[in-house]
């Protein structure tokens, strides 16, 4: 199981990435195994010293019951002190935002979110972005 936010990389400069683990309830992770989660409009933000993922959204599970998770909410995202201060001092910079680029499960299948570092780009940043993806592609065609 692997989601990948796309537009991200369309959207942004990645300056720096990062693994992190998420705090998930129960019919979450169910959700998360049938591939239902979306990251449209999903960033992170430092709250009291945390960083949330905000605006991440995850289906509800079809066969959950009352207990059922809401789709839609923040989520506590765990990574070590040293790490929080270290992004929460580049996200002071003008211009920066933190991103979740891909959502997969490890090999102890624990759930884990990769984080960008993020600038946005400018309309002529994304016409070079397609050009050199246009010209890399034209370059694998010719060599095989």
């Amino acid at each position: 199981m692997e989601i990948k936010n796309r537009q991200a990389y369309y959207e942004y400069f990645i300056e720096d990435k990062l693994l992190a683990g998420i705090a998930l309830l129960g019919t979450e992770v169910k959700s998360l195994r049938l591939g239902k989660a979306n990251f449209a409009d999903a960033y992170c933000i430092f709250s009291d010293g945390e960083l949330w993922l905000k605006a991440m959204n995850i289906a509800e599970y079809s066969h959950g019951n009352v207990n059922n998770h809401v789709a839609v909410r923040d989520r506590k995202l765990l990574l070590t002190k040293r790490e929080l201060k270290k992004w929460d001092a580049k996200m002071k910079e003008k211009g920066f935002t933190i991103i979740p680029l891909r959502l997969f499960m490890n090999e102890k299948n624990f759930v884990k979110v990769e984080i960008g570092l993020a600038k946005g780009k400018k309309m002529h940043d994304k016409r070079d972005s397609i050009k050199q993806k246009d010209t890399d592609r034209e370059m694998k065609r010719f060599l095989k």
